[in-house]
C-alpha cells in the first residue's frame, strides 16, 4: 500500500480518522499523523480479491471469525492514537464475534493480516510492516509480492519463509485446514509482462 505522509498542525485522533474520511480523505494514522493512501492499481485489488475469496470461503460457512478489507482501518494505538489498515485482515471469533457490530475501527489486532506490495514498496518498507504487525500481537502476516509471485510467511520469533507459485500457502495454527495455491492467489501467469500504465 502506498502512503504519502501530510505534515498536520496537530496529532489526530481515530475520530478525527473517521471524520476524514467522511470528508473523502483516506490514510491511516501513525502516532497520530495522517499518511494518506493511494490507490494501487488493478493487479494490486485483483490479489486482495482472489485471496479474499479463498479465505471467505473457508472462513465464512465455519463461523470462524470476521474478514474485512483494507478501508476498516486497526486501532492499534492510543495517546496518540494509530489505526492501520492491512489488506486483509481476520479475526477470530473469540476476539470479536461474528454477529458483533464494530461501527468504528476494530479494537483489537487481527490474528492474520495480508499485505500486498505495491510496486513502490520497497522490501524493506514491506518487511518493517509486517514486523509491526507481529509486534502489535498478530500471530500470521502474509506479505505478497507480486513482481516475483511469492508470499513470504512471517510469524512470532520464527524466520520468515518464502512462498513461490508452484506452493501451497497454509493456514498453520491461526486457520487450521485452509489451504490454497500460492498460484490461485496471483492468477495465470501474464504472457505478457508489459504493462498498460494506467490505459484504458
Amino acid at each position: 500500500m502506498t502512503t504519502t505522509t501530510t505534515t498536520e498542525a496537530k496529532l489526530l485522533t481515530a475520530d478525527d480518522l473517521l471524520r476524514l474520511y467522511s470528508e473523502g480523505v483516506r490514510g491511516e494514522l501513525i502516532r497520530g499523523v495522517l499518511c494518506e493512501t493511494m490507490p494501487t492499481g488493478h493487479e494490486h485489488g485483483k490479489i486482495v480479491m482472489n485471496l479474499g475469496i479463498e479465505l471467505g470461503n473457508f472462513v465464512r460457512p465455519r463461523q470462524l471469525g470476521t474478514l474485512v478489507a483494507s478501508d476498516s482501518g486497526v486501532w492499534l494505538e492510543r495517546d496518540p492514537d494509530t489505526v492501520r489498515e492491512p489488506d486483509i485482515a481476520f479475526t477470530s471469533a473469540e476476539k470479536i464475534g461474528v454477529a458483533e457490530r464494530v461501527t468504528g475501527y476494530a479494537p483489537v489486532a487481527p490474528d492474520l493480516v495480508v499485505e500486498v506490495a505495491s510496486p513502490s514498496d520497497s522490501r524493506r518498507e514491506v518487511h518493517d510492516k509486517a514486523h509491526m504487525w507481529l509486534n502489535h500481537g498478530v500471530l500470521l502476516v502474509w506479505v505478497v509480492q507480486p513482481e516475483t509471485r511469492t508470499i513470504d510467511v512471517y510469524r512470532p520469533d520464527e524466520p520468515i519463509a518464502t512462498l513461490g507459485d508452484q506452493d501451497v500457502l497454509d493456514g498453520l495454527d491461526v486457520l487450521p485446514g485452509f489451504s490454497c495455491d500460492v498460484n490461485a492467489v496471483f492468477g495465470p501467469e501474464p504472457t505478457d509482462k508489459g504493462s498498460s500504465e494506467g490505459k484504458p
